[in-house]
Formats: C-alpha cells, structure tokens, sequence
C-alpha cells in the first residue's frame, strides 16, 4: 500500500464480505441457458455490474421481467454467508473509528433479504451504496466516488476492498488505495490491478493501511 493516508473504508458485499459469488455464478449460467445471451463466459463478464445495466445490456425488454422474477426468487431463497475474517475486520474498523461504507451493484429488494438474516450488518457502515442509487455502474467510478461523499471524505482518502475486475478498475479510476481480494479470480490473473492482493479478510493487517 502507498503512503497516503487512509481514513475510510469502501467495501464491496459479493465476493468481499458475503461469499455468493460462486452461487451467482451458478444463477447466471443457469440462466443464459435459459434465455441464451450469445456470450461466452457470461456470468463472469457481468460481476460488478447492476442489475440495470445487464438486462439492458444483454436480454430484450420482453425478457426483463421473466429474469427479475428468477433473481428475486433465488435471492430470497440464498445464504448470505459472511467471508471468515469479515466480521472481525469490520469490529476492529467500528473500535477503531474508522468509517467504513458499502458500495454494492445489489438492489434494495436483495439487500433487505441480506438484512433480514443478518439484522445488525447495517450498523457496521456510516454508509451504503446500492446498485439503484448510480447512473453509471462499476467499472465507472461513481459508485465509490459516492460512497466516499457519503463518508465526507477524498477519495483519495479511501481504500477500496474489490474482488472483480470491474470493481478493480472503478476504485483505481476513482482515485481510491485499491485492495484485491481473490475470491473470485486468482492471484496471478489480479496482478497489476491493485495497490494489495490478499487471498482473503482474514490475511489483511490495518498496518498495511498505515493505521
């Protein structure tokens, strides 16, 4: 990690904090052979993006409503299970005072599932981004350039914990220290993506911060 000085904290939710990306990946697949997209490796090539930005980008109108319906129904149904060490990262933030925001491609109607199996996961953040309140998804830099306003910080403040390529990018283009974590793609594919690479929460020190 470079010198600056860190003040806050954005986390992605899928992937960083929340291991689903796998079950997300099974989801996609499931549907593109459902109603086929024509693109290879198409559950990979859509993390980090809204939900907006993939059905206009890659089904008809006519089908929209038929692949909510289907996202709705397995997000209700889905585990939301917390990455080992992410608990103990966002605590150790909290006693620290050190804010922290989340900044997720995920809707509210899947957040309140997220909320209803874990009820106190919203008092760990000063303040969340969801996929509905940007114009413009990951890799753009909105999201975290929102969510570091909503921290009353500079980005230039911040550090971006990412674990897609998509999210990657946006941070470093937002001007964010950037933290990989390869949960989702390995270390060797994220090199030259981020200031750190770590296999996980669990492997991460705040000194790397300089904290």
């Amino acid at each position: 990690m470079d010198k600056r000085t860190i003040k806050g904290v954005l986390f992605d939710l899928d992937g960083v904090l929340i291991d689903t990306e796998g079950n997300y990946t099974v989801f996609w697949n499931k549907v593109n052979e459902v109603i086929p997209t024509g693109v290879d490796n198409f559950s990979s090539v859509i993390k980090g993006s809204n939900l907006a930005t993939i059905l206009n980008t890659y089904f008809p109108p006519e089908q929209h409503a038929r692949v909510v319906a289907m996202l709705n129904e397995h997000q209700a149904a889905m585990r939301y299970d917390f990455f080992p060490g992410a608990v103990e990262l966002l605590d150790m933030l909290r006693r620290r005072g050190i804010p922290a925001c989340l900044v997720t491609s995920s809707d509210t109607k899947k957040m309140r599932s997220l909320y209803n199996q874990h009820p106190h996961f919203r008092e760990y953040f000063s303040g969340i981004v969801t996929g509905d309140m940007v114009k413009k998804p990951k890799p753009d830099p909105e999201c975290f350039l929102l969510g570091a306003g909503l921290l009353n910080l500079p980005i230039e403040n911040c550090v971006v914990f990412e674990d897609s390529f998509n999210g990657l990018e946006a941070g470093r283009r937002a001007g964010a220290a950037v933290v990989a974590v390869a949960s989702t793609n390995s270390r060797d594919s994220l090199k030259g993506t981020a200031d750190v690479i770590i296999d996980g929460l669990q492997d991460f020190s705040l000194e790397n911060l300089g904290l």
